[in-house]
């Protein structure tokens, strides 16, 4: 299929379909509209472990798995991490079940930059002055979409919130994606299939108007997923490997992008002028980030190896 291609270029087109399926995921979950956001993300976890156990197999990498197990700071990390991922993903569904997709997608914008701020902070990792000022502007950002719609700002920050914990916890675990993945989804299969045995036998307790079982295109929809957290996360690790940081930072941001864009034109969510003028200076924010990465990046390529 990718014959003739070069390695750059694949990973692109890795990176591109990953990004679009991450973008694309709201449309998945209004789908599942009727089923308790806690729920859906039960069967998320549940189900992701045998896939990401069958990936790992024909990868024959399961020996990483075995490694991670046996590394008693790594278990640690990987618990902390696993309780992080299921926060955001719960967060996240439930804001896409209440019509709160703009909310969600503000989060993502700003994860990006919430993640460079708790690498100064935990990481000593040092920041430009130009980075600095995409921060700050952010932060503007943040306060004026405070003034008007408070009552959603806690989505977007929880959700960045949680996923630059996240990434700052994989940043410090020494371990793969995929393994990282299988290792979380393994730590929190018990409890979550404990909790999906006591709803099946509990319906009015769980909230939903739909189960496990009560329709075949639900069912599918539950187990595939697993398949909508893996194989993006597979082709987005590979694409890494192939691609240059700078490439990769710009294409985060793509996401996040499509699903505003679903958001107002999809789903027809109102858009406030707080909305607006917050997007606008998050937007303004990431393009002075991407374009001092991208010449930082191109910087330290220019320097000769010693």
């Amino acid at each position: 299929m990718f014959s003739g291609l070069s390695s750059s270029r694949i990973g692109l087109i890795q990176a591109l379909i990953a990004c679009l399926s991450w973008g694309l995921m709201p449309v998945y979950f209004k789908l599942l509209q009727n089923v308790d956001a806690l729920e859906v993300v039960s069967h998320r976890i549940v189900w992701s472990v045998p896939l990401l156990l069958l990936i790992l197999y024909f990868r024959k990498n399961f020996a990483s798995l075995v490694a991670a197990a046996r590394d008693r700071k790594l278990r640690w990390l990987m618990l902390t991490s696993s309780c992080l991922i299921a926060a955001n993903w719960l967060i996240y569904v439930w804001a896409v079940h209440e019509d709160h997709i703009l909310a969600a997608s503000l989060g993502y914008f700003i994860s990006p930059l919430m993640t460079v701020l708790m690498g100064r902070l935990f990481l000593g990792e040092t920041l430009s002055r130009s980075k600095w000022i995409a921060i700050a502007i952010a932060a503007v950002g943040v306060s004026v979409l405070a003034m008007q719609a408070l009552d959603t700002l806690w989505i977007s920050l929880a959700l960045a919130a949680s996923w630059s914990c996240y990434a700052l916890v994989r940043k410090i675990a020494e371990i793969g994606p995929i393994t990282g993945l299988t290792a979380e989804t393994g730590l929190l299969f018990l409890p979550f299939m404990l909790l999906l045995i006591w709803l099946t036998f509990n319906v009015p307790a769980s909230g939903s108007d739909q189960h496990f079982g009560d329709d075949r295109t639900i069912d599918l929809l539950l187990i595939g997923g697993s398949i909508v957290t893996a194989i993006p996360l597979l082709l987005f690790a590979s694409a890494v490997k192939k691609m240059t940081l700078a490439a990769i930072g710009l294409l985060n941001y793509l996401a996040p992008t499509i699903q505003f864009l679903i958001g107002v034109f999809v789903y027809r969510e109102a858009v406030t002028l707080s909305h607006m003028v917050c997007f606008l200076l998050i937007w303004i924010s990431l393009a002075l980030f991407s374009t001092d990465s991208y010449r930082a990046g191109k910087a330290a390529r220019a320097l000769p190896s010693l």
